[in-house]
């Protein structure tokens, strides 16, 4: 009986915060974006009723190559890059601090929801990834100390790697990095590099399976530029300027399927944006993230026909209009790796396709979010080495 009135407590609790969230007068007299800030219950919900901002009860959803332009075009000015609790308790040292939340109601919905929250229970992904985090860390903490120490001793300098850069350059201020933060930006340069990249890879390998006259395109490319060298030849940094098609082929990989699932920002001020009013610190004020996510963008006919067909023609000539296709992000933020992701992803190809051609072992394998897309089942191939 306790338990159930428990229950029953914290659902009305959450019910109550979630139907009557509390608005600032400024809030009241403006237009929000359409949707609601309680639990996404119905589809109508999720899709909102206009196409480039929605809202439902965590995230107002930017969308489209004019809401990413404006996002990207005011970082820092409008909006700052914002996490969510979960990912602060993973990378705490490189995180936005939290803000103290004024309402009572809000500040007892954060204390019943944090009595259950995820982090406490072994079985769950995230407790082994905090866990994982610690391990992480300690092994980071343990180099970058020795990468300290081979300073002081004049054995390395600030060029030689990452970790003795950011040990050694400050920042504008003057300021240097502590040894945890040091290992947070690490770590997420190590996570933002390699995650991203094979995913790439592995979804070129999966639709080149699938679309062999694709394929053939592809490995008629790269044999051109073989010809050229003589055996065991190196390629050289004007090879990749010359696969274009093949670039094309992973663009249209990254349209489908971009690494990254989307990002958060949070309001710096008031301000309009497609006649709807966005409030300073909305997330801090009723939970409510400002989100943009590739995904609608890259796979929306009006700037992708039939945007579900695996069709790399559509990145030849000037390609799609600027902020529709945003694997890489925009504006301040944008990756500072893309042009390596670009070397890494050419050249994996050429090498490959080069020797081999494959066929998937599971025809309908599902794909993942685990964050990153990944097949379900590692994508299992069968090759076969060319005759020739």
């Amino acid at each position: 009986m306790e338990l159930l009135l428990l229950f029953i407590f914290l659902l009305l609790s959450c019910l109550t915060v979630n139907f009557f969230p509390p608005k600032s007068k400024a809030i009241f007299n403006s237009q929000l974006p359409p949707g609601t800030t309680s639990w996404p219950i119905n589809e109508k919900i999720l899709q909102g009723s206009v196409q480039n901002l929605t809202t439902f009860r965590t995230n107002c959803c930017f969308r489209g190559a004019a809401a990413n332009k404006f996002l990207f075009s005011n970082e820092n000015k409008l909006v700052s890059l914002a996490w969510p609790r979960n990912i602060r308790k993973i990378f705490p040292y490189s995180a936005t601090p939290t803000t103290t939340i004024a309402d009572s109601s809000l500040k007892l919905r954060v204390m019943l929801l944090g009595f259950l929250k995820p982090d406490k229970f072994a079985w769950t992904s995230f407790y082994r990834g905090i866990k994982a985090a610690h391990s992480i860390r300690k092994k980071l903490l343990g180099i970058i100390r020795q990468r300290k120490m081979d300073l002081v001793e004049k054995k390395s300098c600030h060029a030689d790697d990452l970790s003795s850069y950011l040990l050694t350059v400050p920042d504008d201020g003057g300021k240097f990095m502590s040894e945890l933060e040091t290992a947070d930006k690490i770590w997420g340069s190590i996570i933002g590099s390699q995650d991203s990249t094979t995913t790439a890879i592995t979804f070129v390998m999966k639709y080149l399976a699938e679309f062999p006259d694709i394929y053939d395109e592809v490995l008629k490319e790269q044999r051109s530029i073989a010809e050229k060298k003589i055996p065991g030849e190196p390629l050289n940094w004007k090879d990749p300027q010359n696969m274009k098609y093949a670039w094309n082929v992973a663009c249209e990989v990254l349209r489908l399927v971009p690494p990254i699932q989307g990002n958060f920002r949070e309001a710096l001020t008031d301000f309009t944006f497609s006649t709807f009013f966005i409030p300073k610190g909305w997330k801090l004020n009723i939970f409510v993230y400002i989100y943009w996510t590739p995904n609608t963008t890259h796979k929306n006919p009006e700037y992708f026909p039939q945007p579900e067909k695996f069709d790399p023609s559509r990145f030849e000539g000037t390609g799609p209009i600027p902020y529709a296709y945003i694997p890489f992000g925009g504006g301040p933020r944008i990756c500072p790796g893309k042009d390596i992701a670009r070397l890494v992803i050419l050249v994996f190809i050429y090498n490959v396709v080069g020797k081999f051609r494959w066929e998937k072992l599971i025809p309908d394998e599902n794909t993942v979010v685990v964050p990153v897309p990944l097949p379900a089942k590692g994508l299992p191939i069968r090759l076969y080495p060319h005759s020739t």
